[in-house]
């Protein structure tokens, strides 16, 4: 039950932070991970907030008695993120009712699963909004994401430009956190898409079980209705187990997987410079040209062909819209200035990811082909050797670490362990512990804790036909150190130390 007192106000906006509070504004004081925004409600009184939403009953007391032209609500403990989202639609005028939404979960495949879907729907027209980790996008219009899944407050308020601007469509990568946390309660969702479920995020869910539960939320109707269409991929054992839950649901179930599913592929040839498959539909198979390429972004391409299927391509546009994508910033991004050898920056950050990234790295140096000798990637299309740069996030589930050590020496020739977001940790604690795992597999290795002095040193153990992937980071442009952020590039890293290691060896 929902208790009120004050006077009638004219809400200007709705704020979560007090920092951000404005004249007129609502704030929205909860019990967060890290803080208690109830402790803020006299900063946001003095910011000229009109009202205040809290789930503390004392709050609501002290400032019911103290602030008499102030209007106050209580809101049921626990609930302030479904109290959010319920005012910020309201306030908007309830944009995601004006777009259809497309979500995109899972560990590995999110952004580039959600850069295709909205590709394809560009491709026929559509003005989208997309909602990621990389950046945000408002009918075409590039913007910051500083969260992969925005606070309901911040999403809404991106809706509501998106559809000022003449957006129908919004596609957004949904992650386990927002999930747990119900940053997207109340969103009615037209398509979710599940691309796999592996070790992450651990320090936050405890066990595989509840990261689960928490994925299972966008498609069992926890947060609201649950959706039209879910696109699955039943190759990976959580996604059979996540169909039974969406079909009993209610929604409709397709099916993905590169030999099994209602989404399928057959006759895939790959290169460095991109791909070609046949792409089976319900509808019918058309042929798909690429500029993506290896097996896991095969899986990325049913994902969104699914979702596009399910949002009325038919398979030729679906197969025109795949085509129109250049590539994915920081997913498999090739570093090439000249180098006689290949290097690549890639955001894989977890155990399963570097396994796909080195085992996709192995093909291409193993079995050179005139595809990607003719790829215009240097380097890649000769016999050559693996050499992986990668590090684990400090603040992070501690278990991972072991695990990639392992994946990334049992994939690779040549391992350079270095730092990776250490956070408020020390870095040497952090290699240590993905030490072990590395150990295990007898691959030679070094370990550079400077992530800068590392990239140089896994460029100069190149030779002409190897393939050096620097793994981790991706798109992101700093680095996250105990006392401080930082300004880091990996591919301007690298790009400078192939330049200069280039001018020595002239």
């Amino acid at each position: 039950m929902v208790r009120r007192t004050g006077p009638n106000a004219e809400i200007a906006g709705v704020e979560y932070d007090s920092r951000r509070v404005h004249p007129g504004a609502l704030f929205l004081a909860m019990r967060g991970e890290t803080t208690d925004g109830n402790r803020y409600v006299g900063k946001a009184i003095e910011g000229g907030a009109t009202g205040i939403a809290t789930d503390s009953a004392a709050v609501f007391a002290d400032v019911a008695k103290r602030n008499a032209g102030i209007a106050i609500a209580e809101i049921p403990a626990g609930g302030g993120r479904r109290a959010m989202a319920s005012m910020a639609a309201n306030f908007f005028g309830h944009p995601e009712r004006q777009l259809a939404l497309s979500g995109v979960t899972g560990t590995n495949g999110k952004t580039t699963t959600a850069f295709l879907l909205e590709a394809m729907l560009n491709s026929m027209g559509r003005k989208t909004v997309l909602v990621g980790t990389i950046e945000n996008h408002v009918a075409g219009v590039v913007v910051p994401a500083p969260h992969t899944t925005p606070e309901s407050k911040d999403l809404l308020a991106l809706f509501r430009e998106g559809v000022d601007a003449g957006a129908t469509e919004a596609v957004m990568e949904v992650s386990s956190h927002a999930l747990a946390q119900g940053r997207v309660y109340g969103l009615p969702y037209d398509v979710a898409i599940f691309t796999n479920l592996t070790q992450d995020h651990l320090d936050y869910h405890g066990t595989m079980e509840n990261y689960f539960a928490a994925k299972q939320a966008l498609f069992n109707g926890e947060l609201g209705a649950p959706p039209r269409t879910a696109i699955i991929n039943i190759e990976d054992t959580y996604g059979l187990r996540l169909a039974e839950v969406a079909q009993q649901a209610g929604a409709q179930v397709h099916a993905y997987g590169l030999s099994s599913g209602d989404f399928r592929v057959e006759d895939a040839q790959m290169g460095a410079g991109g791909m070609s498959f046949r792409l089976i539909t319900p509808a019918e198979a058309v042929e798909v040209h690429t500029r993506l390429t290896g097996r896991v972004n095969l899986y990325n391409l049913l994902a969104a062909a699914g979702a596009a299927f399910a949002r009325g391509l038919n398979p030729e546009e679906i197969a025109r819209g795949a085509a129109s994508l250049a590539f994915v910033p920081g997913r498999f991004q090739t570093v090439d200035v000249g180098q006689a050898f290949a290097v690549v920056v890639d955001y894989a950050h977890t155990d399963d990811a570097l396994r796909n990234l080195t085992a996709l790295a192995r093909e291409f140096v193993d079995h050179p082909s005139t595809q990607q000798r003719h790829a215009g990637a240097a380097g890649i299309g000769g016999k050559g050797r693996v050499i992986t740069l990668f590090g684990c996030g400090g603040d992070r589930d501690r278990a991972k670490r072991p695990k990639m050590g392992r994946a990334a020496g049992e994939g690779s020739d040549f391992v350079v362990l270095t730092s990776d977001n250490p956070r408020s940790e020390d870095p040497e604690a952090i290699m240590a512990d993905a030490l072990p795992g590395l150990l295990a597999t007898g691959t030679k290795f070094v370990a550079e804790p400077d992530r800068a002095r590392a990239i140089r040193l896994a460029i100069e153990a190149a030779h002409p036909g190897d393939i050096v992937l620097i793994a981790g980071k991706g798109h992101e442009k700093e680095q996250v150190l105990r006392d401080q952020t930082i300004p880091f590039d990996d591919g301007a890293v690298a790009a400078a130390a192939i330049r200069e290691l280039m001018g020595v060896r002239a």
